[in-house]
C-alpha cells in the first residue's frame, strides 16, 4: 500500500512539482497545505504517515512551529524542505527532532531516499518504544520473581532466575551467565542488582553478583561457581555480608 504523505509548501509551483515527483515514485499525496495553520488541520483530518514540510512558510507560523504542533497531535516523521542551510535555521529545526532534510532544488532520488530512511527510522523508534514500555512493565515485578527477561539479539529471552549462575560487569555492559549461555545487555550492576531476587543472589564484588545456590566452594578469597568452575573474587566491602549468609561448621 502506498505511503500517505502531507506536503506543506507555500509556493504552488514547487508544491505541484513535489506532488508530481511523489506520485511518480509511487507515494500517495493525501493532503497539501500552503501555511502552518492549514497544515495542522490537514494532519488532524487526514492522518498522513509522513510530512514534507517547508521551513520558511508565509504567514504567522513557520514550518518548524507547524511541525512541532503536528507531532503533538500525531506521531509521524517530518522531513524539512529548505533552501536555507545556514546553521541558525538548522539549529531551530533540530528542536522538533526531524527525520531528515532535503535541500532545494532536489532530485527525485534524494526525495525517495530521504523518505524511505525517515520511515525506516521512525518504525525502529516505534518498535524500541514498545520494547521499552514492555521492559518497564516487566521491571515492575517484585524482586522475588522466579524469572526475568533479558534482551538478546533483539529478542526478550525469559530466564528462570535459578538458572543464572552469576552476573558480571563489562564496562558499559552486563553479562548474565547461565550454564550454557552468556547474555550481554546494556545495563548497570546497580540496576541489575535491584531486579535480582535478594534471597538467591549476593553481590560479592563491584563487578560480580553470584547465585548463592551455585557456589561450589570458597578458595583463597574467591568463590568457585559449580559446573563452570569459575573463580570469582570477593571484594573487601562484600566479605562480611557474604560471610553472614554462609553456615560454616
Amino acid at each position: 500500500m502506498a505511503t500517505n504523505i502531507l506536503i506543506v509548501e507555500d509556493e504552488s509551483i514547487v508544491r505541484k512539482d513535489i506532488e508530481r515527483s511523489l506520485t511518480k515514485l509511487g507515494y500517495n499525496v493525501i493532503a497539501q497545505a500552503d501555511n502552518g495553520e492549514k497544515a495542522i488541520e490537514m494532519a488532524k483530518e487526514h492522518k498522513p504517515e509522513i510530512a514534507l514540510m517547508d521551513i520558511m512558510l508565509k504567514g504567522n507560523m513557520t514550518g518548524i512551529e507547524a511541525a512541532n504542533e503536528i507531532k503533538k497531535i500525531i506521531d509521524i516523521p517530518v522531513i524539512f524542505l529548505t533552501a536555507y542551510a545556514d546553521e541558525a535555521t538548522l539549529n531551530k529545526a533540530k528542536v522538533t527532532e526531524p527525520h531528515g532534510y532535503i535541500l532545494k532544488p532536489f532530485k527525485e532520488i534524494d526525495l525517495h531516499t530521504t523518505i524511505e530512511m525517515a520511515l525506516h527510522k521512525h518504525k525502529k523508534e516505534q518498535e524500541l518504544k514498545v520494547e521499552n514500555d514492555l521492559l518497564k512493565s516487566l521491571s515492575a515485578f517484585k524482586t522475588d520473581a522466579q524469572f526475568l527477561f533479558v534482551k538478546h539479539h533483539s529478542r526478550l529471552i525469559k530466564l528462570n532466575t535459578s538458572d543464572i549462575y552469576f552476573v558480571e560487569a563489562l564496562k558499559d555492559y552486563v553479562q548474565v551467565v547461565t550454564k550454557d549461555h552468556k547474555y550481554t545487555i546494556h545495563a548497570t550492576m546497580k540496576d541489575v542488582e535491584k531486579k535480582m531476587p535478594a534471597g538467591i543472589f549476593q553481590r560479592v564484588h563491584r563487578s560480580f553478583i553470584v547465585n548463592m545456590e551455585k557456589i561450589e566452594a570458597i578458595v583463597g578469597g574467591n568463590v568457585v561457581v559449580q559446573d563452570l568452575h569459575k573463580e570469582i573474587p570477593v571484594g573487601g566491602n562484600y566479605r562480611d555480608e557474604l560471610g553472614s549468609r554462609i553456615n560454616v561448621l
